[in-house]
């Protein structure tokens, strides 16, 4: 069994973003396709599962825990389960990052 999603089938956001929910395409895994424009991202938050960051382009500070750190084009961002976290795009263009969550649908607690 497969399934084919073709560009443009999933809609952005009016940010860009493409969300990816990965229940209904029979898939282990949802992901969130970001194009953020500089200083767009999410409030702080948690999931009951891992959280990773694939850096494609542009940059962005990312709130965990505790610290804050910076990730660029080519790094790879992880957050463990239960994990407070947000990011922002800390960069002058837009920021081009495909955020997997380790589950087929997206669970989120917002903490602000």
């Amino acid at each position: 069994m497969y399934t084919l999603i073709k560009n443009g089938e999933l809609t952005p956001s009016t940010g860009g973003t493409i969300t990816f929910p990965g229940e209904p395409y029979g898939s282990g895994v949802s992901f969130f396709l970001v194009n953020n424009q500089p200083g767009q991202g999410p409030v702080l938050h948690r999931h009951p599962y891992s959280e990773t960051w694939i850096m494609r382009s542009g940059k962005a500070r990312f709130t965990v825990g505790d610290e804050i750190i910076t990730a660029s084009a080519g790094d790879i961002v992880v957050v463990g389960a239960g994990t407070p976290h947000k990011f922002l795009n800390s960069g002058s263009t837009r920021l081009d990052v495909i955020c997997i969550h380790a589950s087929p649908v997206f669970i989120q607690e917002d903490l602000e």
